[in-house]
């Protein structure tokens, strides 16, 4: 995995940061927020372990202005807070797990290995919907052009789905039937919303109006 690590104390950082390539994975240290954030900014990772104490923007700061952007890359935060205050607040924010300092790099392999399940970073199942437009599902983005577009989980469900079944219509019933449960229905302005965006960006949805939505098979 490419996994992004912020964290400002330097020997620690080389420690985790080398434990972390013995096991395989592509990691990129940086000491401030401002510099992982122009990183997030204009690359992809998989993983981003963040120290919430580092100069410029904190961790907790960068992660709410990635979630505004609708930037779901999961996020592990990096902590030597002790309070459920803290804990509470980064969880708000959508950070995925904590770990406290000082840990051991078992448990840090356990809280990546629970992330990577929960997110299927295990397999690749990213394909082209057409030329220059990569979905990547399971990690909820596109890719238009070099490009990453984050998609939130449910636009992400809906995108597949339509590709799925493409070249029918699939009523706005099936739809909501099938991804979304009982208590959680939307309502019809807001399933608009969902195919506003993505048609932004995937041109292949088309709309049959009072019936549903359909991915048009090229």
């Amino acid at each position: 995995m490419k996994i992004l690590l912020l964290e400002d104390d330097t020997l620690m950082a080389e420690l985790i940061a080398e434990h972390l390539k013995e096991s395989g994975h592509e990691v990129f240290h940086f000491l401030d927020g401002e510099s992982a954030e122009d990183a997030i900014l204009s690359q992809k990772f998989d993983l981003l372990l963040l120290d919430v104490n580092v100069p410029g923007i904190s961790g907790f700061e960068l992660l709410e202005s990635m979630r505004k952007r609708k930037d779901f890359t999961p996020a592990v935060m990096i902590t030597s807070r002790n309070t459920s205050r803290d804990l509470k607040e980064g969880f708000d924010l959508g950070c995925d797990d904590y770990i406290k300092k000082p840990f051991e790099f078992e448990e840090l392999d356990a809280r990546i290995s629970h992330i990577v399940r929960v997110y299927g970073l295990e397999k690749d199942d990213s394909f082209n919907l057409e030329e220059g437009i990569l979905f990547e599902p399971k990690r909820h983005r596109l890719v238009v052009d070099g490009k990453m577009v984050s998609l939130t989980p449910k636009a992400s469900e809906i995108l597949l789905y339509l590709y799925k079944n493409r070249g029918r219509i699939v009523s706005k019933e099936e739809l909501v039937q099938n991804l979304w449960s009982y208590d959680e229905m939307p309502t019809e302005a807001t399933l608009r919303s969902y195919i506003k965006v993505l048609r932004k960006y995937v041109p292949q949805i088309v709309t049959e109006r009072g019936v549903g939505y359909g991915f048009e098979a090229i």
